[in-house]
């Protein structure tokens, strides 16, 4: 087998291929066994019949098409292994140019390439990050949080103010007619918190147990998403939250500490923990966007049209593919079509200049990827679909992903090396070592399966920390006894509101 390769643009190459009957011999037999089992010819048994009277009855047409089917998506394969500089990233459009039967098969493959690219030298990138600084008010702020999830909702005589929580009983109607999905009783809401139902909060505010009051307002989601809706809402109680004395009696019930002052010295070590995650984070998409912004990256247009095409599928896949319905969700967030078209695109030529550079990154740096890293990337991603490993295994064969978590936790060693190559400073001019944060061989960072995006697994760490010292209200609501009323209806008001 011959080929050649022609250079169409930095990001696109045409292969010749020119491939020698005699080479074809094994796909001749292939062919002809596969289409004994097919046919049905008198006096030979199902698969026992002859090349010759397979091309006396078919036609040597047939049989040729049969090979050429088989042998030009394998003989590309060969080429492209054969020529060291040419990295497709795409599908290729494939024309078979000429078959001389008997003599030779010829065909061309155009297909986009990863360029060549001029990176910047790692060891003269700089970049600055936040000081590390835990003020009093950093801590005081934590442990008001950390009161109120240890606080507990009390009943009280009075119209419901700002942060007051509420039970009410909400149903909505359409034109007359009831919403169900949007009809709940019992259900616990702190005054303030938004996100439920639009006017939801004027609604309540003012309100005293036992009245009832009648809104209008937009719905969101299930069947009667973007209709106007009346929306009624009876207040059948108001509580207030208390919250614990600060003092060595509310250390030992929060935490395992005997002392107020012990349990603020853990408060304020954790939230630097925490800063020094997001110096982590800093640096890390700060040495990603210089290393970038220094690169000249064409792109490849069909591999940036696809991933337009994708994001701008999935998006009006949530209107069923109504144009006109995502038209008006746009509209109602003030963006026009055009808009979305024009983000989208630039956020494609980023997603995919970022994964080129890394990739570039990678191959400059010889970044290899053994059987534990791979095991563990999936691992983590089984856990973020809260699925078990072994089923998003499965399932990531099937789609034929495998590939892209590999090249994933590659770009992720990649970006590693930059960040422990590159100079890191505070806002105070200080040196920054991360390399204790960074881990081993590119443990810690992790990178999305969104193309372009880097985000680190240690975030989720530094999460766990800040969540260790941070309440929530629904926390607040659990100590109460009202959580489990809210969690059994939020979800259904929700949907229909």
């Amino acid at each position: 087998m011959k080929s050649t390769i022609e250079r169409l643009s930095p990001t696109r190459v045409r292969i010749n291929v020119e491939v020698p009957f005699d080479e074809l011999k094994p796909d001749f037999d292939r062919a002809y066994k596969k289409i004994a089992q097919q046919v049905s010819v008198p006096g030979f048994r199902k698969g026992k019949v002859p090349a010759r009277i397979i091309e006396a009855r078919l036609g040597r047409g047939v049989v040729l098409d049969e090979v050429v089917n088989a042998a030009v998506p394998n003989k590309y394969t060969e080429a492209v292994s054969a020529a060291d500089e040419v990295n497709p990233i795409g599908r290729p459009d494939i024309e078979v140019t000429e078959i001389a039967d008997g003599e030779r098969l010829a065909f061309t493959a155009e297909v986009d390439v990863r360029p060549d690219l001029t990176l910047p030298d790692l060891s003269t990138l700089a970049v600055t990050v936040d000081d590390v600084e835990v003020t009093d008010a950093d801590v005081d702020e934590q442990l008001e949080s950390l009161r109120a999830r240890f606080g507990t909702l009390t009943g009280v005589e009075r119209a419901a103010g700002t942060d007051d929580f509420v039970l009410v009983d909400l149903s909505a109607t359409v034109g007359g007619e009831p919403v169900e999905e949007a009809t709940t009783s019992g259900f616990s809401y702190q005054v303030g918190q938004g996100g439920l139902i639009d006017g939801l909060d004027e609604a309540v505010q003012g309100m005293s147990a036992d009245e009832e009051k009648t809104f209008t307002t937009k719905l969101v989601a299930g069947e009667h998403a973007d209709s106007d809706a009346e929306v009624t809402v009876k207040v059948t109680a108001v509580k207030e939250r208390q919250l614990p004395d600060a003092d060595d009696e509310f250390a030992q019930l929060a935490s395992e500490f005997d002392t107020l002052d012990e349990l603020t010295a853990d408060l304020r070590e954790r939230l630097a923990r925490v800063k020094r995650m997001e110096q982590v984070t800093q640096a890390r998409d700060r040495i990603l966007e210089a290393i970038v912004d220094g690169t000249e990256v064409p792109l490849p247009e069909s591999i940036v049209a696809a991933e337009v095409e994708s994001v701008t599928h999935d998006a009006v896949h949530g209107f069923d593919h109504d144009e006109e319905r995502f038209a008006q969700a746009l509209a109602s967030d003030g963006r026009t079509r055009e808009e979305f078209d024009t983000e989208t695109r630039e956020e494609a030529e980023k997603s995919v200049r970022t994964r080129l550079v890394l990739d570039a990154l990678a191959d400059a740096e010889q970044v290899s990827v053994n059987d534990q890293e791979l095991t563990e990337r999936i691992v983590y991603q089984a856990q973020q679909y809260r699925m078990p490993p072994e089923e998003f295994v499965r399932r990531i064969q099937e789609a034929g992903q495998l590939g892209a978590i590999y090249a994933d936790v590659r770009r992720t060693k990649a970006l590693i090396t930059a960040v422990r190559a590159a100079t890191v400073t505070d806002a105070s001019g200080a040196e920054v070592d991360l390399s204790d944060l960074l881990g081993d061989e590119g443990d810690g960072i992790e990178v999305t399966e969104v193309p372009g995006e880097v985000v680190e697994s240690e975030d989720a760490a530094a999460a766990e920390e800040a969540a260790a010292v941070e309440a929530t209200d629904d926390e607040a609501a659990d100590e109460s006894g009202d959580a489990p009323a809210a969690e059994a209806t939020e979800g259904k008001a929700a949907d229909g509101s």
